[in-house]
């Protein structure tokens, strides 16, 4: 279940704190291969099962921009910010990708407000996103994520 904030202002007091979890989903090689598709990125490491079992992580792994694209989908199930007319991506800082998802791998968001400060005419908010893998230590992908908010 989302944190909600019921105001854009109400982020800037909750600064530092862990935001919670998204649900776990499965990065199956359907959905990889259909990121393949979109982006027309067919390296073998993450489109061909029998090479890639031969290959340095013993399976087929996803994108790191998948990774990443996967954020989008998670952010929404930790926060929710009310009272708004609208919000928006505003951008990214700090993308890494510590660790490998394997096709067949369940992933959760993690994430934590690590700033927010007022804008014109809202408040922009960074959050930092960490993409767990199910079994590992080292999450995915770690993200911080700009958003800016804007009242109603």
């Amino acid at each position: 279940m989302a944190m909600i904030f019921e105001t854009p202002a109400a982020l800037l007091a909750q600064v530092g704190e862990q935001l919670g979890h998204s649900e776990w989903i499965n990065v199956e090689q359907s959905r990889i291969d259909q990121f393949a598709e979109a982006t027309g990125d067919h390296q073998w490491i993450h489109v061909d099962p029998a090479r890639a079992a031969g290959g340095p992580f013993g399976a087929c792994i996803a994108h790191g921009y998948l990774t990443l694209a996967l954020v989008n989908l998670f952010l929404p199930q930790i926060v929710e910010v009310r009272g708004i007319s609208m919000g928006v991506n505003y951008g990214c800082d700090k993308v890494r990708f510590p660790n490998v998802v394997r096709a067949g791998s369940r992933v959760r968001g993690s994430a934590q407000l690590v700033a927010a400060e007022e804008v014109k005419g809202g408040v922009q908010a960074t959050i930092r996103v960490s993409v767990e893998i199910e079994g590992e230590e080292r999450p995915g992908c770690v993200v911080d994520t700009i958003s800016r908010y804007y009242p109603a």
